[in-house]
C-alpha cells in the first residue's frame, strides 16, 4: 500500500488516524483467539482478511472506523463467521 490512507474514527469526535495493518491484523487476531481459534489458524486468518482490507482501499484516501470495521467483518465471515461475529458486536458485548 503506497498511499497512506486516514481513518475518520466514529462519529468524527476524535482525531483521524492514518490505517495501519498493524491495528487491524491485532484487531483480527483478538477476535479470532476469543473465540478459541488455533493460533495458527488465526494468523493466516488475520494476514487473508488484511489483504482483502487493503484491496479494498486502494481507492480511498480516506475512510471512516465504521466503514474499515464492516468489511473487515465482512471478510473475517468467509474464513470464520462467529470470529466476524465477535468483532462486530465487540462494543456492545465488552
Amino acid at each position: 500500500m503506497s498511499q497512506l490512507i486516514d481513518v475518520v474514527k466514529r462519529q468524527g469526535k476524535r482525531p483521524t488516524e492514518t490505517f495501519t495493518r498493524e491495528k487491524l491484523h491485532a484487531s483480527v487476531v483478538a477476535a479470532c483467539l476469543s473465540v478459541k481459534t488455533p493460533a495458527g489458524q488465526t494468523e493466516k486468518i488475520a494476514e487473508a482478511v488484511c489483504d482483502a482490507v487493503i484491496d479494498w482501499l486502494q481507492i480511498r484516501p480516506e475512510v471512516t472506523s465504521g466503514d474499515l470495521r464492516r468489511i473487515a467483518a465482512r471478510k473475517l465471515h468467509i474464513h470464520h463467521p462467529d470470529a466476524a461475529y465477535i468483532y462486530e458486536q465487540h462494543r456492545i458485548i465488552i
